[in-house]
């Protein structure tokens, strides 16, 4: 991937805290463990060589477990926290090279969080906190007003832009938040398990809207989350966390086929895989002559919605279509089985 199409390129990143810790990472990088970093010289390994790619209006996902590190690597990108080596490029630009007021610029105008705990200003109502960012801004507070109320509408929240945060539920708190975000119109947004406290299907609503509105934003989306099917139903590419380090990254059809480790399979062994293996996957080349005559399966569609169109048709076996209705390739039931099934037999090749 050339520069140009990359919004945010992290490369050869480390974090070590302690005392000092830039004379550990040659060590680091010679294959000291964080427990042997931790044990003998009383520092602690954060991050380990992390190289990611984040191409610009996508939605990149970093997970893990509780200290893995994804936290921590999500506020590298707008320097919250200073590497201990590496750079942080963002549009051809070094994060780490800026000055202090380049720096303040760049998460003003640039980049916007929305986090786990809301991070409301209680005092203010909902409006008021949506218009923050604006204010801080020096944007004319008619013009922040009227920005504020259309993202007020477009999260679902007209006619409470008069309440305060403690009248309002866990999601509505969190739709606040997020319509704070997007009102500041920055070209990065990072979310730092921002849905982890709501309840599920509170949760499965704001990934929806999440979705609805990248549809057409094209943000570039950090997500940290340390769950996995919030992980393959958002993330465009996915990052997997473990001690620091990356195990595995790549989108959700790879990671859910060819898992890199034991840990990883770990991981996606009680995912259900229907949901979100796509039939262009698994699907064959197109290669029968009556193949127009096969039921139709969009490009994209999951195995799950696959598999209901082939139980209830004359055939085992579907024709895979693009936009356009051209033939793309060819599904079978047994192919759809075989996907299901988490034998390492059926994944594809690592």
């Amino acid at each position: 991937m050339s520069k140009s199409d990359t919004s945010i390129e992290i490369r050869d990143l480390y974090k070590i805290f302690g005392n000092s810790p830039k004379q550990f990472v040659e060590a680091v990088r010679g294959g000291l463990s964080k427990s042997e970093l931790s044990n003998a010289h009383g520092h602690i390994l954060g991050l380990n060589n992390i190289n990611i790619s984040i191409p610009a209006g996508k939605i990149q996902v970093i997970m893990g477990l509780s200290g893995s590190g994804k936290s921590t690597l999500i506020r590298h990108i707008n320097r919250l926290i200073e590497p201990t080596s590496g750079s942080i490029i963002i549009n051809g630009r070094d994060v780490l090279s800026m000055s202090e007021l380049d720096l303040r610029e760049f998460r003003r105008d640039q980049t916007a969080m929305v986090f786990q705990n809301f991070a409301l200003l209680p005092h203010r109502t909902v409006i008021d906190n949506v218009t923050f960012g604006l204010e801080v801004r020096g944007i004319d507070r008619a013009k922040s007003r009227e920005t504020g109320m259309r993202w007020i509408d477009r999260v679902g929240l007209l006619g409470f832009e008069t309440r305060y945060p403690t009248e309002l539920s866990g999601g509505m708190r969190q739709r606040v938040g997020l319509a704070r975000a997007l009102s500041n119109d920055a070209s990065i947004l990072m979310m730092d398990e921002a849905y982890s406290a709501l309840d599920p299907l509170i949760r499965t609503d704001m990934q929806t809207m999440l979705l609805e509105l990248q549809s057409e934003l094209k943000k570039t989306v950090v997500f940290i989350t340390h769950d996995l099917d919030e992980a393959l139903r958002l993330g465009d590419q996915i990052v997997i966390l473990r001690d620091g380090s990356i195990v595995q990254q790549g989108d959700s059809q790879s990671i859910l086929l060819s898992p890199a480790d034991d840990y990883i399979e770990r991981f996606v062994k009680d995912v259900n895989r229907g949901r979100f293996i796509r039939v262009d996957t698994i699907m064959d080349p197109v290669g029968l002559s009556n193949s127009s005559a096969l039921p139709h399966l969009k490009f994209g569609s999951s195995l799950e919605a696959a598999a209901k169109v082939l139980t209830h048709s004359s055939s085992d076996m579907g024709i895979v279509t693009g936009n356009s209705d051209q033939p793309l390739g060819t599904v079978s039931l047994r192919q759809i089985t075989a996907a299901l099934s988490s034998a390492t037999a059926e994944r594809t090749p690592k």
